[in-house]
């Protein structure tokens, strides 16, 4: 029997309102990754821009109407956040204890991710802090762990997790494990082979950028250097020194704007029962 909340988790997450604004947020959530991806095309032949979900809500802040559509998706990354919370509270209730409770602690996990860029979104529309400084942030943040009691273990630990959530995204791409999150059966026919084929560019490229984000932070501990750390701009730019570097990240930009396309295809075939 449910508990009272899981009772409430339940009706939150089959809320109408809830899913219309989970699906508009999933939109939002895609456009972010669009625009980073053209950023990263633009650091991998030219060097300038930057591409990090910041950089990509402070270019989306510039266009026309862009204050208005930043304030709209700050709004539906919440509904999003909210979605998700209501997901780990009463979700997956037909699978067995430890596959729910995994699946409950991977939505606790999105949650928070659409819950920093919904605040940055807002902070962004509100005029109080663009993407300026943003580079430093993982910089002081790796500073501050490694002069910190065992802080070069805190911040191996952080890579070790970091890099665990690129593994995740990697093999979600490979396993097709990200329709479990979909209602796109069979008689779809095209619309399916076409989500698959984005989802998987799109999860295996975004779990590679994740994965040099911990090897950064990884490689700040083992050289005791705040400065190795980066945040995905670092990350990506790391990629573009690299032998070959502007057509691997070009690669690895093709699969986040792969990724943004399939939030969308998401938001269109959302499990949300």
């Amino acid at each position: 029997m449910a508990s009272p909340v899981e009772h409430t988790g339940h009706q939150a997450r089959h809320s109408e309102a809830l899913k219309r604004g989970a699906r508009v947020g999933l939109v939002a959530y895609g456009i972010v990754h669009v625009l980073i991806a053209w950023i990263a095309l633009q650091v991998a032949w030219s060097g300038g821009g930057e591409a990090s979900s910041g950089g990509a809500l402070t270019k989306l802040a510039g266009q026309p109407f862009g204050q208005v559509v930043l304030w709209v998706t700050a709004v539906s990354l919440v509904t999003l956040v909210l979605w998700q919370v209501a997901t780990a509270v009463s979700g997956y209730q037909s699978e067995d204890g430890f596959k729910r409770t995994r699946k409950r602690l991977a939505a606790v996990g999105r949650a928070v991710v659409y819950a920093v860029l919904a605040f940055s979104a807002f902070r962004i529309a509100a005029g109080s802090g663009g993407s300026s400084g943003r580079d430093s942030k993982e910089e002081g943040l790796s500073a501050d762990l490694l002069s910190a009691p065992a802080g070069r273990v805190l911040v191996i630990i952080i890579a070790i997790a970091i890099l665990a959530v690129a593994v995740r995204h990697v093999h979600r791409g490979v396993t097709d494990s990200f329709t479990h999150d979909l209602e796109v059966g069979a008689s779809t026919g095209q619309a399916r082979s076409l989500v698959l084929v984005v989802g998987r560019a799109g999860y295996v490229a975004k779990g590679v950028a994740i994965g040099v984000v911990g090897v950064l932070f990884g490689w700040s501990a083992i050289s005791y250097d705040p400065e190795k750390a980066g945040g995905l701009d670092d990350a990506l730019k790391t990629v573009r020194e690299q032998a070959f570097g502007p057509y691997l990240l070009t690669v690895v930009a093709l699969g986040l704007a792969a990724f943004g396309l399939f939030c969308f295809a998401w938001a269109r075939y959302a499990r949300t029962r």
